[in-house]
């Protein structure tokens, strides 16, 4: 079994004044209520599937909060504490409290890096696959695999354009912009042998790379990955927790022998996050 306790927040003060991806917009409302009960419908679904949910209160004033997963990259008693975009530096602090409240070794990678943590840094057996170029560094995630122990398999989703065709910069975080900001909404650990995967949200070196490993594969279209944060899953290893809008994926899942559970996901979304973001696996190994 994988992912079999996990840390979830709350979704207290959860936003989108700063729009730092391309999914946010401050223009959106977002109802608290509402993704108040996506929260707690995500987190039912998980112990459902036999995972243990520790939940602590979200940092105060922290517009992205909930998502957990961005808060470090653990494997047995070490996590690697991320380093984020200014909007989210709030939650940096507050993720080193928690973690060393659960008993972590918390490490830091070098000043000046940026790493997004689990969220651009998905365990697969003794790989792991990561992302960088947009919310992490390949320096920061070659440090992550080194101090915990894993083999680096280095990605890099497509970065957003504009109608020149040239890279869009974020202009609330200053950083690169991507539909695939974090890898997490590329790709998926369903079990240590099997991953799913949208090959069109890869540069072509990327495809290459992933094509290549000695892993069963699931495709995803972009069209599931993007609209339906398809990718953006909590799997056990026997049952995943997934988008209700990605049927092609549910069925590709289920032929696999898995089962899913598909709870309904509004509000989060307007945050650019979706299930694998709101949980931060605690036991690696």
């Amino acid at each position: 079994m994988i992912n079999r306790t996990v840390l979830m927040s709350g979704v207290d003060y959860f936003n989108a004044e700063q729009a730092i991806n391309p999914y946010m917009s401050k223009n959106d409302t977002i109802d608290l209520e509402r993704a108040r009960q996506e929260h707690t419908a995500i987190r039912e679904a998980l112990e459902t599937a036999g995972v243990k949910v520790i939940t602590v209160t979200p940092p105060r004033d922290c517009q992205d909060g909930v998502y957990t997963a961005n808060w470090a990259l653990v494997r047995g008693n070490k996590a690697i504490v991320s380093r984020l975009p200014d909007a989210r530096k709030g939650e940096e602090p507050y993720a080193k409290m928690v973690l060393t409240d659960l008993g972590k070794e918390v490490i830091e990678a070098s000043e000046g890096l940026h790493f997004s943590g689990q969220g651009d840094a998905l365990p697969c057996g003794k790989y792991l696959l990561a992302g960088n170029g947009y919310r992490s560094d390949a320096a920061a995630q070659t440090f992550a695999a080194e101090a915990l122990g894993y083999k680096l398999v280095q990605l890099q989703t497509i970065p957003q354009r504009n109608w020149y065709g040239k890279r869009v910069i974020n202009k609330d975080s200053g950083w690169p912009d991507s539909f695939f900001y974090d890898i997490d909404l590329a790709l998926s650990v369903l079990r240590d042998d099997l991953i799913a995967w949208c090959p069109a949200a890869f540069t072509k070196e990327s495809q290459t790379i992933i094509r290549e490993l000695p892993i069963e594969k699931i495709e995803v279209s972009v069209h599931e990955a993007k609209k339906a944060f398809a990718c953006n899953l909590v799997s056990t290893g026997e049952t995943v927790i997934m988008s209700g809008t990605a049927p092609l994926l549910k069925a590709a899942i289920e032929a696999k022998g898995l089962k899913t559970i598909t709870p309904e996901i509004i509000e989060l979304v307007k945050g650019g996050g979706y299930i694998r973001c709101t949980t931060l696996t605690l036991d690696n190994i």
